[in-house]
């Protein structure tokens, strides 16, 4: 583990300092820390430009904010009430075990795009595991968010035990107009 500089405590002092206590709590002691003389960086012609904070964005107010996303769009009760008692039946399983990031992305869409009558697709991504995450699993929603595949895609879930759980999800399509 690497000390921090002179210059890395000033900006944690900084940063601490501005940060409020919760309602009924104090903030802690900040430890004092003495920079040794040999530590110091030599003294420069130009003084260091001096860092400025800028506040967090406040959030719009409710009433200014856009439609659900369709990803996160609520369903009606009957496919939460199938996926949670696992006896949604996916018309299409996609095993994307084993295929490249370009090679998953090539096959979700042709998938999503074939138009083929298919309401519900089963994706199976894996769950990845400490040594070697799932690629595939955390691009699957950028993937979804892209404009040509978004406008096909009503919700996403995450899979019933029985179909994968946690290392499969269910992409339900909308229905073709």
């Amino acid at each position: 583990m690497r000390r921090l500089s002179a210059h890395e405590r000033a900006l944690w002092a900084r940063v601490a300092a501005s940060v409020k206590p919760l309602p009924g709590k104090r903030a802690p002691e900040m430890p004092a820390v003495v920079v040794p003389a040999t530590a110091a960086p030599a003294p420069s012609k130009t003084a260091p430009k001096p860092i400025t904070v800028r506040p967090a964005a406040k959030a719009p107010p409710p009433s200014a904010k856009l439609k659900p996303h369709p990803l996160g769009a609520p369903l009606d009760g009957t496919w939460d009430r199938q996926i949670s008692r696992g006896r949604l039946q996916p018309d299409r399983v996609i095993d994307l075990h084993g295929h490249t990031v370009v090679d998953a992305h090539a096959s979700l869409s042709s998938a999503i795009l074939a138009n083929d009558g298919t309401r519900v697709i089963l994706v199976v991504t894996g769950k990845g595991r400490p040594d070697r995450p799932a690629r595939i699993r955390a691009e699957l929603m950028h993937w979804l968010e892209r404009p040509d595949l978004r406008p096909h895609v009503a919700s996403l879930r995450a899979a019933h035990p029985r179909h994968g759980g946690g290392g499969a999800f269910y992409i339900i399509l909308r229905r073709a107009k």
